[in-house]
């Protein structure tokens, strides 16, 4: 079971929340939640884990306890690294609340083969949806569609644009810039975008365990040709707080997005803010 450093004040939050339009939480790492007006509450590739030690150490606090997740209509997983496919931190969230898994293949493998959820869990087959690029599926009062990402450290990543009657959402998992972005960009008017930010880092490693000069996540160049081939109004950094080694300033992106006309605007937040469309 995991322990929350923050006890249960983040799930009882989101809960308590009756937003006007989309509110959404960063979790830390690359996990968000996202409440509509109507209620409908779907967390992206949350995580809880503290990594590997002492090859990947978690850098800030645990937020919250899976098990006291008590509403939840989906989980997401944008692709089957650890930190986004993750039994302890998304399984009890499943359930406690009856909440469908939506993932592609490779994810979707980790928590049948590699994690045995069902071993584990009083889970249900109908509570996994396996999805692919070209995909659309309705969570609630979400349109979310499955769009192509490019992360050369994964089998299968995907990335998700949410739909909502107050805007659009974009979360690219750990995406580095692709090709379709700007497809994606002119058929999506993409209010808010999430795109992984770090920097190269030396880490352990897993053979041998000696440091190896490792990158992970976007550059600040790399970060911006992202958002502006997506056309983001506005621009919301993860992933760098996570990783001892790999943490970065999200504020230096100010001064590589300046001369762009997209992203319009940084979102800088920290594990627990919040955040609305």
């Amino acid at each position: 079971m995991t322990r929350s450093d923050w006890s249960d004040w983040l799930p009882r939050a989101v809960e308590a929340a009756d937003p006007e339009t989309v509110a959404i939480w960063y979790l830390g790492c690359n996990g968000f939640v996202l409440k509509g007006s109507a209620g409908t509450t779907v967390f992206i590739d949350p995580y809880v884990g503290i990594g590997s030690p002492p090859r990947t150490v978690r850098m800030i606090p645990i937020p919250f306890d899976p098990e006291d997740v008590t509403e939840a209509d989906a989980v997401l997983a944008t692709h089957e690294h650890t930190d986004h496919v993750h039994g302890p931190s998304q399984a009890p969230i499943l359930e406690n609340t009856g909440a469908t898994f939506v993932a592609p293949d490779d994810s979707l493998s980790v928590a049948y083969d590699d994690e045995a959820w069902f071993d584990d869990y009083d889970l249900s087959e109908d509570q996994f949806e396996e999805v692919s690029e070209g995909d659309t599926i309705e969570i609630g009062e979400f349109t979310v569609h499955v769009e192509p990402a490019h992360d050369p450290d994964a089998t299968h990543p995907v990335s998700y644009v949410f739909e909502h009657e107050s805007g659009t959402f974009f979360h690219g998992g750990d995406t580095k810039p692709a090709a379709e972005f700007t497809d994606i960009g002119e058929r999506y008017d993409i209010d808010l975008g999430v795109l992984a930010f770090g920097t190269v880092g030396n880490i352990a490693d897993k053979q041998t365990g000696e440091p190896v000069r490792t990158k992970w996540y976007n550059d600040e160049n790399q970060i911006i040709e992202a958002a502006s081939d997506l056309d983001l109004d506005r621009l919301l950094p993860s992933h760098w707080d996570m990783w001892k080694g790999m943490t970065s300033d999200p504020k230096v992106l100010h001064h590589h997005a300046k001369s762009f006309a997209a992203p319009r605007s940084l979102e800088l937040v920290e594990i627990g803010d919040r955040v609305d469309l």
